[in-house]
Formats: structure tokens, sequence, C-alpha cells
């Protein structure tokens, strides 16, 4: 597109909330146009889900086979590291986006390669590569979804060190010899079970004092027990201060001594990508998380919207998408004068990042979890009470495995009799999840959960056994 052209909606941002959002409004009738200045499928698609779950998907195939006798004795060797690496690349396209494009002018929508910003009321300028700038205007909404990028904290020498972030952790050609990472969440665990199963030698840094903090702590003391039993040099209540060049190692600071290392991996959470999009035009701040309504519309400006990791509410691949289907059919409906309700759950509100976020982290062993934790409950002042069992202790999990360790955890409103709060411990259970998902959004009532029969001898039967446990 080189002339400036009118939109019923624009899209800054073309990762997959962007995507969603632009396909939405399309299909309710509107046009659309898609700004993006990177790579059309943003960060899932080249340096998140999809490369970091291809790196760890060997790692948990090769675990599964040696955990059953008899298949564990046709597993000889470790992984074909390049093979690994190659069908990684494969699921990037080799970090070619025209395979997306392509899906977006067949969706008729229109794509605008530049940087996008906002220059005022529904107008965006875009800035492509040469210096061209093209101004699009939106007859009805502007829609940000720029996502959010790793933060590096301001560490003593860290300008003066090329750090991993998760985008180089993911999309590495070669197996580094030691890799120390900063961060316990989900990003540091997954890189760390991933390159320390390809061959490094991996520290994992965790300020605090277990990992994956915001989970049940069953989750993170698994992890923590996993990481150390594969080599990796876990180290809690660590704190670090400062990084340096020494020749050809990075030697990471910390209070417990000094960490060398060939690469440093910073996963230490994330910011919002707002810091160059106009947002000082249109009176908001520069740099922060966009504040935004259930309907993904930023407050004070009613033809803003603000989707995905950019608002800070869940950042969350499969949560972006979730708040794109309902800003775009929010969207939709103010544009041709229906109603919309904010009622929970309406077709235009993002209620479930409040009340039924599920997550997946492909650690070793997986932790899978939906709704709120015992902790945020008690936080919350709710009455409730918490049901905790042996996931191996159920038949299908001692077939899925020999010697299955896993946990299950389940968080019980006691005033409604409802499930807030699920999570699941233990390889395989990602494959769980859904069912939980569905109880705790549903909120079906403990007394009709006891009719949903679980298929014998397979790992869903630790529903039974929960609600046992839970009646007493």
């Amino acid at each position: 597109m080189t002339a400036d052209q009118t939109f019923d909606v624009i899209v800054i941002g073309a990762g997959s909330t962007g995507e969603n959002v632009a396909d939405a409004v399309v299909k309710g009738g509107l046009s659309a146009a898609l700004v993006e200045s990177e790579l059309v499928g943003g960060e899932c698609s080249y340096w998140a889900c999809m490369p970091s779950k291809a790196l760890l998907r060997g790692t948990e195939v090769l675990d599964e086979a040696r955990a059953v006798k008899g298949a564990a004795a046709a597993v000889t060797g470790d992984q074909d590291v390049a093979a690994t690496l190659e069908r990684r690349n494969s699921f990037t396209s080799g970090w070619d986006d025209s395979g997306q494009a392509q899906w977006v002018d067949g969706a008729g929508i229109a794509l605008v390669r530049g940087a996008g910003r906002l220059a005022g009321e529904r107008t965006v300028v875009v800035t492509a590569a040469d210096g061209s700038t093209t101004t699009l205007t939106a007859r009805h909404a502007v829609a940000v979804c720029t996502g959010s990028a790793a933060a590096v904290p301001p560490l003593e020498g860290i300008d003066e060190v090329e750090v991993w972030t998760a985008r180089e952790a993911t999309s590495a050609q070669q197996v580094p010899g030691r890799l120390v990472i900063l961060g316990g969440g989900v990003v540091g665990v997954e890189m760390a079970t991933a390159w320390s199963a390809l061959g490094s030698q991996v520290t994992l840094l965790q300020r605090g004092g277990r990992l994956l903090a915001g989970q049940e702590p069953e989750a993170g003391d698994a992890v923590a027990e996993s990481l150390r039993g594969r080599g990796v040099d876990v180290q809690l209540n660590t704190s670090v201060s400062a990084v340096r060049k020494d020749g050809d190692d990075v030697v990471v600071v910390t209070s417990a001594g000094e960490v060398r290392g060939d690469e440093f991996l910073v996963a230490a959470g994330r910011r919002a990508r707002t810091e160059d999009i106009g947002l000082d035009t249109v009176g908001l701040t520069a740099g922060e998380y966009l504040d935004v309504d259930d309907t993904l519309r930023v407050r004070g400006v009613d033809w803003l919207y603000g989707v995905g990791d950019v608002n800070g509410r869940r950042l969350l691949t499969h949560m972006g998408k979730y708040q794109a289907r309902q800003a775009g059919a929010s969207i939709v409906a103010r544009a041709t004068g229906e109603q919309v309700s904010m009622a929970d759950w309406s077709p235009f509100v993002a209620t479930a990042d409040a009340a039924a976020t599920p997550q997946v982290t492909f650690s070793v062993p997986q932790v899978a979890s939906v709704g709120i934790t015992a902790a945020q409950a008690e936080e919350q002042g709710l009455a409730h009470t918490v049901v905790r069992y042996e996931l191996g202790n159920v038949a299908g999990s001692a077939l899925f495995a020999d010697g299955y360790a896993g946990k299950a955890v389940a968080v019980v409103d006691t005033e409604r009799q409802v499930l807030v709060g699920v999570t699941f411990v233990g390889p395989g259970v990602s494959e769980m999840l859904q069912a939980a998902t569905i109880a705790v959004v549903g909120e079906v009532p403990i007394s009709r959960l006891w009719h949903a029969v679980p298929a014998y001898p397979t790992m869903n039967e630790i529903w039974l056994r929960l609600l046992e446990t839970l009646k007493g």
C-alpha cells in the first residue's frame, strides 16, 4: 500500500492476537488493515510457543518411553540435536512469514508492512523500511496488539553483555556449552529443561524460594527436583547484582558468588511494547500497559482497544486470542449499533481473564492449571477448601509410566460448591486441562461432577479421587 486509506478498523501488530482481531471484525462485515513491522504471526509463531515446545517435545517423548518397561529397552542414546533444531526451525518456517501473510490476504485483510504509530484520533501513520509513510484512518476503532517484550533488569554491566532473552533462547542454532538463566518462571524452567536435555550445562538462578512462584507449591517443588535430577544447578533465594565479560565467559555476580557461562538468558518478566506507538498523541503514557475494561476498550478513549499482552491482564497466547475474539465482537457490535452487554460471560467481555485462565508449563513434569490457587483464594477471602491427591495412585497413571509421580490440587468454593481452581503436576497432564477449564468456566456444581464418570483406566480417574477426598 502506498496511498493513504480509510478502513473500519486498524490493528497495530500482526501477531496471533492482532490476526484474530482483524479476522473477527472482517467476519463481522467490517474492513480491516493489519500493520506489522516484523513477522506476521508474531512472538508465538517465531520466538515463543511453537519453537519452545518443539525444542521440548523430543525430551518429553524420550522420558515417556524410558518410563515404560519394554519400551525403555528400545531407547538407545540421546536426542539427535541437529534433527531437533531442524524440526524446531520447520515450525517457524525458517522465520519466514510468507505463509501467514498469504493467510491474511485470503482472509480479506489488508496487510501494511511497517511500524505503526498513533497520530491522534483514529489515525495511524505507518513508516515502512524505506522511510516512506502511509496514513491510515479508522472509521470505528484502532486496536493496539503490539504485545510484550522481555524485561531486562538494570544490572551493573548489563549493557556491555550480549544477553539472551526468550527470542535468542528459542531460536539459537547451536547448543550453548554453559547456559546461565536468570528467572525461575515459565520461560526459565522450560528453557532449562530444553537446553539441559540437548547437552548444555545449565545454572538456574531464582531470587525467590520457589520456582513457578505463581503456581501451587507442589508445582515449583516438583519441577526443581526434576531439574536437579537432570543435572541443572538450581539456586533458589539467589539475587543477581552484576554481569560482565571475561574473555569468552559471561560472569554473573550473585549473592552466592560468581557463576560463569557461555550465554546468559534473562527470563525475569515482560514489559509492554507501547514505548513508541504514539500513545502521547491520545493522552496516554508511553511504555505502560494499556488500562482496558472487560471489552478490551481503553478507558477514556472510546475508539481505542488494547488486546493481548499489551494490556497486562494475561500474558498468554491463547488468552490473547480469546481477548481478540471478545474485542472483535465488541467492535462489530458498537459499529453496527448493537447493545454491548458488560455482564460476566457475555459474548463481548473477557471474563475468563480473571476467573478461568488455563496455563501449561511444558517442563518435566508438566504443570497444567486453571483458575485460582489456594493462596489466591485465601487472599481474596473466599470461603474455600483445598483437596490434594497423589496422581500416581490412579490406575491410568500407573499404566502411563512406571513409578508415575504427580499431584492434583483442587480449590473448591464451599459456599457455591463449585471448583474455582485446579492444578495437575505430572507427565502428560496438559491433555487433562480442558476438562478442568470447562468445570471452572461452567461453574459445574460438585453434585453434578459426580455424574461425569471418568473412563477406566485413564488418568482422568483423578476426578473421582478428588471428589471422594472432598466428600471425606
